[in-house]
C-alpha cells in the first residue's frame, strides 16, 4: 500500500473500533491512581501495570521504572538509533489523577466511567480522568494500536514515559530525566496533555511561560507599634510595599522593571494575524468572571496579555493587624509574593536580579528587605519554522476541516522544560481537551467527539512525521 493507503486503513480501523477504544479506557478509567494520597499508592502500581501491559500487548518493550514515589512506565519500539529520515520522538503522559472531593458533588461515582448525551446528542465521557490525562493519553496509544493491527508495525521510533506524579509536581520526574538522559535522548517530544482553541478548532501549544516567584520580606520599626503614638513619624512597611507594587507597572501596563523586556520576541506577522481572527473579546474572556476591561499592556491583544507576553504580578501581600475586630498599629514587618511569567529567551535569573534591583532602589534607609525564591523556570517555546510543527498542523487541518492555531499557553509545564534543556528536544503539545472539561472538579468529563477525532489526528500526525 502506498503511504496514503495506509493512513486511510488505518483512520478505518480506528472508526470501526470506537467502541473497543471506549473500553480499553473505561478500564483505566476505573483504576484509582490519585498520585498525592498515600492511601492510593497500591492503585497507582495498578494503573502502571496496567499501562505497561497494554503497551506490551502493541510490541512495545516496557518496564517500570523506580522512584522515590510512583513508577513511570516506559515504553519502547525501535533501537534508538536516528537514520535521519524520521524524528525518534518521546511521548510523555501521566496515568495519575486528581483527588476526587468534594465527593457528593459528583453525580455518579468518580472511578465508574459512563457515557452521557447531552443537549444536541453530544456524547461525554464521565469519570476522574476522563480527559486530565488517561483519555488524553489513551488517544495517542490507540493510534499507535491502529498502525500496529493495519502494518503490524509502528510508523516511528517511539518511546513512551507515562508517569505518575503529574498531579502532585512531578517531584521524582525531573531527576529521573536528567539521571537517565542519554537514555531518553531523542528527535522530538509529543505532549498531550493541552486543549483545543474551541470545539471545533485544533491547536498546537508552541510557548509555555517560564516562572519567577519572589518573596519580598520588609521591616521597618523593631515591632509593631501604636498608630495614635508614632502615627506620622513612623515608616510604614505597609506603604512601603505598596509603592514599590505600584511602581512596577507604567500607565500603559508594561512592566517598568528595567531591563525586563530583554529576550521578549515579538510574533511573527501571519501567527499574529491566526491569533487576531480567534476574536477573543474582553466579554468573552473576562465577562464570566465579573470583569470587563483587560489589565495588560494597552497595545496588545488580549489573547496576547494572556499568553505570548510576560506578566508581573502580586499573589499576596500581609501585614499589621489582619484578625475580627479593630487593632490600631503601624506594623513592623510586611510581606508580598510577586511572580513573573516569562516568554521567549527571558533569562529567570536576570528576572529575579532586576527585581530585587528595584525593590532595593525603593526601600528607604532606615528599613531592610529580604528575599526568598520559591521558583525559576525558563520559558518554553517551538521555532515557527520547526518542520515537525508545520506537518502536525496541515495533519491536523486535515482532520478537523479547520486551521490549526498555535497558541501561547499562559501557565507552565516544567518537564518540557527540562525537555528542551536537559534532552535537547522540541515539544509538540497537542491535546483535544475543551474549555468545559471540568478538569480537577467533580464530574470531569472528555467528548466522545475529541477521544475519537483525537486519536485519529494523533494517526494523521504519526504518518505525517514518518514521511
Amino acid at each position: 500500500m502506498t503511504a496514503s493507503e495506509t493512513l486511510a486503513a488505518v483512520l478505518d480501523r480506528i472508526d470501526r473500533d470506537l467502541e473497543g477504544s471506549l473500553e480499553r479506557l473505561f478500564a483505566l478509567l476505573r483504576i484509582q491512581s490519585v498520585s498525592t494520597d498515600p492511601a492510593y499508592a497500591p492503585q497507582c502500581r495498578k494503573a502502571a501495570e496496567h499501562v505497561a501491559a497494554d503497551l506490551r500487548s502493541l510490541g512495545f518493550e516496557t518496564s517500570l521504572r523506580p522512584t522515590e514515589g510512583h513508577p513511570i512506565v516506559i515504553g519502547k519500539v525501535g533501537n534508538g538509533a536516528s537514520d535521519g529520515r524520521a524524528p525518534r520522538v518521546l511521548f510523555y503522559g501521566h496515568y495519575d489523577v486528581q483527588p476526587v472531593d468534594p465527593l457528593e458533588l459528583w453525580k455518579t461515582p468518580p472511578f465508574e466511567p459512563r457515557l452521557e448525551t447531552l443537549e444536541k446528542g453530544r456524547k461525554i465521557i464521565v469519570a476522574r480522568g476522563a480527559c486530565d490525562d488517561k483519555g488524553q493519553a489513551m488517544t495517542f496509544v490507540e493510534a499507535c494500536r491502529a498502525f500496529k493491527a493495519v502494518t503490524g508495525k509502528l510508523p516511528l521510533d517511539i518511546t513512551m514515559m507515562i508517569e505518575g506524579e503529574e498531579e502532585c509536581g512531578s517531584k521524582h520526574l525531573f531527576d529521573f530525566v536528567r539521571d537517565n538522559a542519554a537514555e531518553f535522548k531523542r528527535d522530538l517530544a509529543l505532549v498531550c496533555d493541552t486543549g483545543m482553541w474551541d470545539a471545533e478548532t485544533p491547536s498546537i501549544t508552541t510557548s509555555l511561560r517560564g516562572l519567577v516567584y519572589e518573596e519580598v520580606r520588609l521591616t521597618c520599626a523593631d515591632r509593631d507599634l501604636h498608630s495614635g503614638l508614632f502615627g506620622g513619624a513612623a515608616r510604614n512597611p505597609i506603604h512601603v510595599l505598596a509603592n514599590i507594587i505600584a511602581a512596577m507597572h507604567k500607565p500603559d501596563g508594561s512592566v517598568a522593571i528595567p531591563g525586563f523586556y530583554d529576550g521578549v520576541r515579538e510574533l511573527p506577522p501571519d501567527i499574529k494575524a491566526d491569533l487576531a481572527g480567534l476574536k477573543l473579546t474582553p466579554e468573552k474572556f473576562l465577562g464570566p468572571i465579573g470583569l470587563k476591561i483587560p489589565a495588560g499592556e494597552k497595545d496588545r491583544m488580549l489573547i496576547e496579555q494572556i499568553s505570548t507576553r510576560p506578566t508581573a504580578e502580586v499573589n499576596g501581600i500581609v501585614g499589621g493587624y489582619t484578625g475580627e475586630g479593630a487593632k490600631t498599629v503601624i506594623p513592623g514587618k510586611a510581606l508580598a509574593k510577586v511572580s513573573f511569567r516569562l516568554v521567549g529567551a527571558q533569562d529567570p535569573d536576570k528576572i529575579r536580579a532586576a527585581f530585587r534591583g528595584f525593590v532595593r532602589a525603593r526601600v528607604p534607609a532606615d528599613c531592610t528587605v529580604e528575599f526568598g525564591n520559591f521558583t525559576s523556570a525558563p520559558a518554553f517555546d517551538v521555532a515557527f519554522d520547526n518542520p515537525a510543527l508545520a506537518k502536525a498542523r496541515a495533519a491536523l487541518a486535515e482532520e478537523w476541516g479547520k486551521k490549526a492555531v498555535t497558541i501561547g499557553a499562559g501557565g507552565s509545564i516544567p518537564i518540557v522544560g527540562d525537555f528542551k534543556t536537559v534532552l535537547g528536544m522540541d515539544s509538540l503539545m497537542v491535546g483535544f481537551a475543551l474549555d468545559d472539561d471540568r478538569v480537577h472538579s467533580p464530574n470531569e468529563k472528555f467528548d466522545v467527539k475529541c477521544f475519537h477525532k483525537g486519536i485519529r489526528s494523533w494517526a494523521r500526525i504519526l504518518a505525517a512525521l514518518a514521511t
